[in-house]
């Protein structure tokens, strides 16, 4: 059994099983009532009510004057609603799940979640283009249609999605339970401080919570097609792998020498050419050498001893006039 710190860093053997969320009557009642609520602050701004009023008696209040030691701590703080940071942090925590447990849910979760946001959110600031609380130009007015993108807050619904995925993922109850009441701190914190800013109205940050809880509800709807986006990709890569496998194995295969050695050239006569058999105890190279001695002896034919010219003489090589070696 391994007891040193980086076995954690290893990847477990099987897959968990995962407890996918379904749409219990229970969260489709939420869904419900947070969709009355999320259509209800619409329909208050649009009548300019006593929403409107106490949007502008919060602004009018100015909260960042009456403690501005608070400042420089939640003009960081309120980074954790931004969507850049936010979503590179999770997604770094999320892919790191995914490898250990051998799934991409986690992360195709987070993107399905990420895209519901910019669509939903987006398509209603654009549409009410409401005006912030640093660029309004009348007093008591709901400032829509004036070409702004504040309502619902951005930031807001992006705190309850990007935290609030982390609790929906949870592979354990106790586990979705902290995850639950951390992400719904950070979320409750990131809002008020827009407000405190004066970056948001108040009926931004309500609507940006009702924005974000709804998406984080109806993600059970989109598992399907979490789950074959997540197929897809694990057919490609096997694809991917037995592709490049294949290639591989091509060079490998085709590249060695032949069995049957390298080919012949065949001689300019048309005869066969003669064969080089390799006997036991002798070398290929004595017999090649052999073989060349034998077509030089026949391409270049010598006289033998008995066939030398008389003048040679028989007896002694020694030319003539010369001295014994002393000693000898």
């Amino acid at each position: 059994m391994r007891t040193d710190i980086f076995a954690r860093l290893d990847r477990e053997p099987e897959p968990p099983k995962i407890e996918i969320p379904r749409m219990s009557r229970t969260r489709i009642a939420l869904f419900g009532g947070t969709l009355a609520f999320y259509l209800a602050i619409v329909i208050a701004v649009l009548a300019s009510s006593w929403l409107v009023t106490l949007d502008w008696k919060v602004m009018l209040f100015r909260p960042y004057q009456q403690w501005p030691g608070l400042h420089a701590f939640l003009d960081y703080f309120v980074v954790l609603g931004q969507r850049g940071p936010t979503a590179v942090m999770i997604a770094a925590w999320l892919g790191w799940r995914s490898w250990r447990q051998h799934t991409l849910r986690p992360l195709i979760a987070l993107g399905m979640a990420l895209l519901l946001l910019n669509i939903t959110v987006g398509a209603v600031k654009i549409g009410l283009g409401r005006l912030g609380p640093h660029y309004a130009t009348r007093i008591g007015s709901a400032e829509l249609f004036s070409g702004g993108d504040i309502f619902p807050s951005g930031h807001t619904a992006n705190a309850v999605v990007t935290w609030g995925i982390l609790a929906y993922l949870a592979t354990t109850p106790r586990a979705r339970r902290y995850l639950s009441i951390l992400s719904s701190a950070l979320a409750l914190g990131v809002g008020a401080t827009t407000v405190y800013l004066g970056t948001h109205w108040l009926s931004d940050v309500l609507l940006g919570w009702a924005a974000g809880l709804l998406i984080l509800l109806a993600l059970p709807w989109s598992e399907p097609l979490i789950g074959r986006c997540e197929r897809t990709v694990f057919a490609v890569r096997a694809r991917w792998r037995k592709h490049r496998g294949r290639a591989a194995a091509a060079p490998a295969s085709g590249g060695g020498p032949s069995p049957d050695g390298p080919p012949q050239r065949p001689s300019s006569s048309g005869d066969e050419p003669p064969r080089q058999v390799v006997g036991a105890g002798h070398s290929g190279h004595n017999v090649a050498g052999r073989n060349t001695a034998a077509q030089l002896a026949q391409s270049r034919p010598h006289t033998v001893r008995s066939e030398r010219a008389p003048t040679a003489p028989g007896g002694s090589r020694r030319p003539p006039h010369s001295r014994p070696v002393a000693g000898g």
